[in-house]
């Protein structure tokens, strides 16, 4: 059966979708001569005739009836906006009707769409609670800085190699900017969730997405300071290597697939020895005492982040002539010697010369486990240099299994067993 040739189904939806966000908005209308006009009758009504509007005049009277909805809203915001000065009922007033209509073309984002208003409907004390008294405001500050990013210059960024040996795109580039600030971002997230007792071991892992040198480098230091935490601290330094391999597989992720598939056995094996060597150490650690209290700093450096940026395109054109001059022999020496500062730099530039064609996916395990290999060279040091004996030397076990654990997955994939 059909009403002007649509479906009865979809004048359903738009009358659900009504009574969804209409029953919500009726538990907040209070009771007596104070209460909102705006109830469950009111809405359903209203998405019934976002429906009715879009089936008999398509987008133009749909339009006529937005306005006069409109008109209505300013009336009854005029009588009941000094008991709530809000426009939220009057909002979601309106797309209530313009989701009837939308109902009666794409049923399936209606539907989805009011879900999620009637999720931020109902969630009104919670959100203004966590804006108010949790998020802070430099962190909100970064969240706007993010989404920024996210959100506004990444869909005007240009998706093409350009510049001196074609080399660069500033899309890819881009998007490792992000990648890096949301990885940084969840990191500290977890920790301001989580209490402090759960110590270092959390902090060296969600640490470790940013950078795995440095976490190594400070739980060194703590070490040395604060023997009662050694083994949290070096659970911490082990759990950043593991933080290595997920970042690195993500980065690959997002800069191309083709490349990740060829290192996915190689990173595999790394991962895993890493995770189970860590897992031992927290066991140990876990029966000392935890810090008392964790320094979050900020969700992410917007400076890191750029400055992450210039190495990876300094990297990117560094490999992109070295290939052109030295063939693929070259770009193991550029991967080698970028891993010594950061190897998801080296790995991007190398990838990125896969998207380009001028590699092939296997020809990119070498540069990059070279890469791997110098960074933890840069590792060890840093741990010699920051450490007591013990730190040291559970330390450089860790790197040295995880790094034959690299390299074994890599003879396998390329076919050498």
């Amino acid at each position: 059966m059909t009403l002007s040739g649509q479906p009865i189904l979809a004048y359903g939806l738009a009358l659900g979708i009504g009574l969804l966000i209409g029953a919500e908005r009726e538990r907040r209308k209070g009771v007596g001569s104070a209460r909102a006009p705006m109830g469950i009758r009111t809405f359903a009504s209203v998405s019934l005739l976002g429906a009715v509007s879009f089936s008999l005049g398509s987008s133009i009277l749909l339009a006529v009836m937005a306005f006069a909805v409109v008109g209505l809203s300013v009336s009854a915001y005029r009588l009941s906006h000094e008991q709530d000065p809000g426009l939220t009922t009057e909002v979601a007033l309106l797309l209530t009707l313009l989701l009837g209509g939308l109902s009666m073309r794409e049923p399936t984002l209606a539907s989805g769409v009011a879900v999620i208003l009637t999720i931020l409907l109902s969630a009104r004390n919670f959100l203004h609670r966590f804006v108010s008294t949790v998020l802070s405001e430099s962190e909100l500050n970064d969240a706007l800085i993010l989404a920024a990013a996210a959100l506004v210059l990444l869909p005007l960024t240009p998706d093409q190699y350009m510049g001196p040996f074609n080399a660069l795109n500033p899309r890819t580039i881009w998007m490792i900017v992000i990648l890096i600030m949301l990885i940084s971002s969840t990191g500290y997230i977890s920790l301001r969730v989580m209490e402090p007792r759960i110590g270092l071991p959390i902090t060296g892992l969600t640490s470790g997405f940013v950078s795995s040198v440095a976490t190594i480098s400070s739980m060194g230091a703590r070490a040395a300071l604060e023997p009662h935490l050694l083994w949290g601290a070096v659970a911490g330094a082990v759990l950043s290597t593991v933080a290595t391999f997920i970042q690195m597989a993500m980065v690959l992720e997002a800069t191309n697939q083709q490349t990740l598939l060829a290192l996915w056995l190689p990173l595999t094996c790394a991962g895993i020895t890493a995770l189970a060597y860590g897992i031992v150490i927290t066991l140990i650690a876990l029966r000392q005492k935890a810090p008392d209290s964790i320094n979050l700093g900020q969700p992410f450096s917007l400076k890191t982040a750029l400055l992450f940026a210039a190495t990876v395109s300094s990297f990117m054109l560094l490999a992109a002539a070295l290939n052109q001059w030295l063939g693929s022999e070259g770009v193991i020496v550029a991967g080698a010697i970028a891993g010594f500062a950061d190897t998801h730099s080296a790995a991007v530039a190398v990838a990125s010369l896969v998207a380009a064609g001028k590699l092939s996916a296997n020809e990119a395990v070498l540069p990059i486990l070279a890469g791997l290999t110098t960074n933890t060279i840069t590792k060890a040091v840093l741990a010699i240099l920051s450490g007591n004996w013990q730190f040291i030397s559970a330390i450089i076990l860790d790197l040295i299994l995880v790094i034959l654990a690299a390299w074994i997955g890599a003879a396998f994939a390329l076919g050498y067993f």
